[in-house]
């Protein structure tokens, strides 16, 4: 802003210089006569004062929200850590920690100011009221929808990678106007932005972010100068490098390659917080400390890929066979995440990257957050089968089963349909279904885990006892899930697969409102359901997707009643990072 006034008194004091000269080589040769004796100086007009915002309004129960999540320290074990990789994690949480401010901006780039403000607030309330906005990264409530909790602002579907009031219909018709721009446009690491004449355009992350870029690569480059492992160091260096040019193939080669005892994932990948198209990708980071001993009990499974893509339930011409197979699986504790990985509803695992062009060449890398997926299972799952699932149900709740789950959710989403055919071009389902692909493909990746799990034990390649514990661990999973918001678009994928199960008597309720599986039935059940996710993908098919969606995808009053009985249990849990606060601390700050 002082620029800009600078640049401003510059430029009028310029054009008055020129003005001035024009006027001496045309004006009379005598001067202009003076002006009277005495008369007033003129007096300059001050510029207005902007009004002052308005006064910050919070909900009244916003505590009560805070409350929802339980604050919980998550560890790892970095004891046999030599000090050149504990500097390079260190490294790393620095780098990071610049992610959750990018992520920031991505949410709404008018969260900085109102951050700015919400820490100044000392009314009612005020503690919470920054807690909650921390963990929303910004003023709306992801468990209610996003409902504004601090003012009255609606939440953009555009976030903030598209100027607030486009529409999606003006998006088009723009790049109908000026084909040229498409591949720009519809880029996942560029933002949209509106010039004072009306027209669009589009600016590179590596410039809209580079104040954050910037420094985040000089400390990656750090971490891999101190590292003395040779993966790690490559995919540091590259994902620097990628942080500057937005060209991140290289870095996801490398990172899939990357096999050290410090794992870390760091770049912008997911595509949920883009409303609008579902083109644009989040910054987010995980830094994680490998676990040995578990990953390699997993790596069995990379080999049975191929013949799990053969058994999906859809007609041959729809399996993606092209895919790599690499798909190294890890096991990890994580020390410290950021950006979209940090946000209110914690990740417990990921599969990545998302990249077609990798997925061909390499698989994808699937990583399960141990610490993490013990926390929720001890202080969400098992309380919430207790007040959900039938008595005699409870007694097959298994954390093998639920670990099992995410694991096979994870090597889900890299199985069936990427890249297809539509209309007789290429293209890709995540971009034909647009706002639509996060839930669907979701939803097809909780059901397509539970539709393998099934398939490998019967082929005795897992323990028989998944045969039991996996229905009843996963129904009581879908109440956890519906619980992060059954409203929204992400929501719906969870909903959706309860009523079809519901609707196929593979789930039933008891007169006292408490449910279960129906052991007979569930099986096929599951897979209907899974040809039905396959299908829509494998067609690119918007309107059915909303179509499914819109029939399925609605809470049920006695979904709703279900859901209620679980305010004492907590949503979910808010992570603490104590290793990274000694490692790396963080600069909070200050209000202004």
């Amino acid at each position: 802003m002082r620029t800009t006034r600078l640049l401003t008194v510059i430029s009028l004091a310029l054009a008055g210089l020129a003005i001035a000269a024009c006027a001496g080589s045309t004006a009379p040769a005598t001067a202009p006569a003076a002006a009277p004796a005495g008369t007033p100086a003129p007096v300059a007009t001050p510029e207005p004062t902007p009004p002052p915002p308005p006064p910050l309004t919070v909900v009244p129960d916003v505590e009560a929200r805070v409350a929802q999540f339980a604050r919980t320290p998550l560890t790892a074990d970095i004891s046999a850590l030599p000090a050149s990789e504990k500097k390079a994690l260190a490294e790393s949480i620095a780098a990071s920690r610049l992610l959750d401010e990018v992520y920031l901006r991505q949410v709404w780039t008018g969260n900085p100011a109102l951050r700015d403000r919400v820490l100044a607030y000392d009314g009612p309330n005020a503690a919470a009221a920054r807690e909650y906005f921390a963990i929303n990264f910004g003023p709306w409530d992801r468990l209610k929808g996003f409902e504004p909790f601090i003012g009255d602002t609606p939440h953009p579907d555009a976030a903030g990678f598209y100027p607030p009031d486009l529409t999606k219909e003006q998006f088009e018709a723009w790049l109908a106007a000026h084909p040229g721009d498409t591949n720009a446009f519809r880029s996942g690491f560029s933002v949209i932005r509106r010039r004072d004449s009306g027209e669009l355009y589009s600016l590179p992350y590596s410039q809209e972010y580079l104040d954050l870029l910037r420094p985040a690569a000089e400390h990656l480059r750090k971490a891999a100068a101190a590292t003395s492992n040779e993966s790690l160091r490559r995919f540091l260096r590259t994902r620097a490098a990628a942080f500057l040019s937005d060209d991140y193939y290289e870095s996801d080669v490398a990172w899939m390659d990357l096999d050290a005892p410090v794992e870390v994932t760091i770049g912008p990948y997911e595509t949920y917080e883009d409303g609008l198209f579902g083109y644009k990708t989040a910054f987010e980071a995980y830094v994680t400390v490998d676990i040995p001993a578990e990953s390699s009990k997993l790596a069995a499974y990379k080999a049975e890929l191929p013949w799990l893509e053969s058994n999906l339930p859809i007609p041959e011409e729809h399996k993606n066979k092209n895919r790599g197979s690499e798909s190294p699986i890890r096991v990890v504790d994580l020390v410290y995440s950021a950006g979209d990985g940090k946000k209110a509803v914690q990740t417990v695992a990921f599969n990545l990257p998302n990249d077609e062009r990798v997925r061909e060449a390499k698989g994808s890398k699937k990583v399960l957050l141990h610490n993490m997926l013990r926390a929720k299972y001890e202080q969400i799952l098992r309380p919430i089968a207790a007040r959900t699932l039938a008595a005699d149900q409870l007694p097959h709740l298994a954390f093998e089963a639920f670990f099992n789950e995410v694991l096979h959710h994870e090597l889900g989403h890299g199985l069936g349909p990427g890249r297809i055919k539509k209309d007789g071009k290429d293209t890709e389902v995540r971009l034909e279904l647009q706002e639509l692909f996060s839930p669907i493909e979701e939803a097809k990746a909780d059901v397509l885990g539970v539709y393998d799990i099934l398939a490998l034990t019967k082929r005795g390649k897992m323990p028989k006892e998944l045969l039991d514990t996996v229905p009843p661990t996963y129904l009581a999973g879908l109440f956890r899930s519906a619980r992060f918001g059954v409203h929204e678009a992400h929501g719906q994928g969870v909903v959706s697969q309860f009523n079809f199960l519901q609707e196929q008597g593979a789930i039933a309720v008891d007169a006292d409102g408490k449910y279960r599986v129906v052991e007979a039935k569930f099986p096929e059940a599951i897979k209907k359901l899974l040809n039905a996710y396959l299908m829509l993908e494998a067609r690119g098919d918007y309107a059915g997707t909303k179509a499914f969606l819109a029939k399925y995808g609605v809470a049920t009053p006695a979904l709703e009643a279900a859901i209620g009985r679980l305010t004492d249990v907590p949503v979910d849990i808010r992570p603490l990072f104590p290793q990274a606060d000694e490692l790396a601390p963080e600069i909070v700050p200050d209000a202004r």
